[in-house]
């Protein structure tokens, strides 16, 4: 599972950020949300889910 975070659409609302801090940051020069890494390791993909969930704006996508 690949996830990528649309930078046009976020907000930098951090909700991402709480729901799965090992996956995604907020960025403290642009107060964006990024992803950690490109693929979700193994055991994390529930909660990369969740986050992708609970995004506001719906900037979190899953890739193939």
């Amino acid at each position: 599972m690949k996830v990528k975070v649309n930078q046009d659409a976020c907000i930098g609302c951090g909700v991402c950020a709480s729901t799965a801090e090992d996956l995604f940051e907020i960025g403290s020069e642009d107060g964006l949300s990024s992803a950690k890494c490109d693929v979700v390791p193994e055991g994390k993909e529930e909660e990369a889910k969740a986050a992708i969930e609970s995004c506001p704006t719906g900037a979190i996508v899953e890739e193939n």
